[in-house]
């Protein structure tokens, strides 16, 4: 009997308990700018606090509020953001990137710029790019943790 009443107790309070996407809830100012220009939201982290975009120039500035660290997919790169990112979008392609440096080959490298090229991102690092899935930065990441700058 005790299992039944628990039982309906659970199915009744359920439905009021889930979490049902707001359809008119809009995504932050940053996530927003990013799918108009054609690029995923998760380039950034989801530690934004400031955002401010020159719409003429396409100059832009992103503040963190501190650094942090990311694991970027696929390969498991390590991603260290400055408290500010800065840099000029326009459609399908971010350059003047700064404030986003990658681990590889035990040194680290400036992006310094990313574009959009069908499903995939090309990342640029001076001369040098590499090609990801897009697929691979729909959801923007969670900082690892405060790091002071180096």
């Amino acid at each position: 009997m005790k299992s039944i009443f628990l039982l309906s107790f659970l199915l009744l309070i359920l439905p009021f308990s889930s979490q049902t996407p707001n359809p008119n809830l809009k995504p932050p100012l940053h996530q927003a700018e990013l799918i108009n220009f054609g690029f995923p939201v998760g380039l950034l982290p989801a530690s934004v606090k400031k955002y401010t975009l020159n719409q003429t120039s396409g100059h832009f500035a992103v503040d963190l509020g501190g650094t942090c660290k990311i694991t970027l997919p696929p390969d498991n790169y390590l991603a260290a953001y400055s408290k500010r990112i800065t840099g000029k979008i326009e459609n399908g392609k971010i350059a003047e990137l700064d404030g986003i440096r990658v681990r590889a080959l035990f040194k680290w490298w400036s992006i310094t710029g990313i574009r959009s090229s069908g499903d995939n991102l090309v990342f640029e690092v001076g001369m040098v790019t590499a090609k990801y899935p897009a697929k691979n930065f729909d959801e923007s990441p969670f900082c690892e943790g405060r790091h002071s700058s180096s």
